[in-house]
């Protein structure tokens, strides 16, 4: 079958590798029908070394069903499914409590030997816990908001429950990429009145109008930090979702925050400590986040799709087939695309 594999920096194919399979009895093979490119991916598309084994990638998926091991309950083949970026088992202690990112027989799909969902078919182990069968034909119009839910839209939600969001709050999100925009979505559904998007591009901005923001800020560093503050009376925001990763983006999220705030933190973090803990730790400001367990999320945020109350899907600005993934990556590392869609 055909899949796309990362080389290093910038190298990215699409190649034949071996057919994905049921290889466990509590495994399902997915037929691919729709994925695409996350944000985190051009990390590794930016920095990656070159010379060693290729990486598999994609984690985000709709696909049909296609064959189960012989412990699969809750699936049957031909069933339209979503997956999440992560499989789990929906029974251990930390699915349980709705961490399904820390399952005790878990892990993360494109990530050691398992398989990305950026490729014609995939292995998902875990498949009761994992897929979630989805109430709707593969092509119904919905289906770019229902492929949120296996990453961006439950991650975005994920910030917004970790800076604890409350009706009435003022809030900030930085980062105006697919999970920053459907972290305004999430901000907005759960009562925030005032939601400041921080970035620098002008249709990423509208539509994170579009999504609910109040204002807009695109400025950095302290020049953003004092905007927002001048915009919330000179105290600073009650929640901010934190939604790229890097040094910079956490000294604002602090920066911004009032005392006794919090920052939701979901952009995979690229530094070894947490900066300005110092301030932090004077302001009372609670840090949280982590890997968003977006399987716990479907079911809560479903409804609201299905029932048009809510349209992460605005985010695909660009749909490409498979054979054209090196050039999403590209687009969207370009700042071209906010993000690509797939069909294999």
């Amino acid at each position: 079958m055909r899949a796309t594999v990362m080389y290093g920096a910038g190298d990215v194919r699409i190649e034949k590798v071996p057919d994905a399979r049921v290889t466990e009895p509590t495994d399902a093979l997915v037929v691919i029908t729709h994925a695409c490119i996350c944000g985190s991916d051009l990390w590794g598309y930016k920095l990656m070394p070159p010379g060693g084994p290729g990486r598999a990638m994609g984690h985000e998926a709709i696909g049909i069903v296609e064959a189960v091991g012989a412990s699969v309950r809750t699936l049957r083949t031909g069933d339209l499914v979503v997956m999440p970026f992560a499989y789990s088992d929906g029974t251990c202690p930390f699915c349980q409590e709705g961490l399904n990112t820390s399952c005790v027989n878990g892990g993360f799909f494109g990530a050691g030997q398992m398989g990305g969902a950026q490729a014609e078919a995939v292995r998902v182990p875990q498949a009761d816990g994992t897929l979630v069968a989805l109430p709707v034909s593969r092509d119904d119009a919905l289906m770019p908001s229902l492929l949120t839910l296996s990453d961006v839209m439950g991650t975005g939600h994920h910030a917004a429950v970790s800076a604890r969001v409350r009706r009435g709050h003022n809030v900030a999100v930085v980062g105006d990429g697919a999970v920053g925009l459907c972290g305004v979505i999430a901000a907005r559904r759960l009562g925030a009145e005032q939601i400041v998007i921080l970035g620098r591009h002008a249709d990423r901005l509208e539509i994170a109008k579009a999504f609910g923001a109040t204002d807009a800020v695109s400025t950095r560093g302290e020049e953003a930090v004092t905007r927002v503050r001048e915009l919330t009376g000179g105290f600073g925001v009650h929640s901010v979702l934190e939604c790229v990763g890097t040094d910079d983006a956490m000294q604002m999220a602090i920066g911004m925050t009032r005392p006794g705030g919090a920052v939701g933190r979901v952009g995979v973090p690229h530094y070894e400590a947490i900066p300005a803990s110092q301030p932090a730790f004077y302001r009372n400001i609670t840090v949280s986040g982590g890997p968003a367990p977006v399987r716990s999320y479907i079911t809560t945020l479903l409804p609201d799709i299905l029932e048009g109350r809510i349209e992460p899907g605005r985010v695909f600005d660009r749909t490409m087939k498979l054979d054209e993934v090196p050039a999403g990556y590209r687009a969207m590392n370009e700042r071209k695309s906010i993000k690509v869609m797939v069909r294999p």
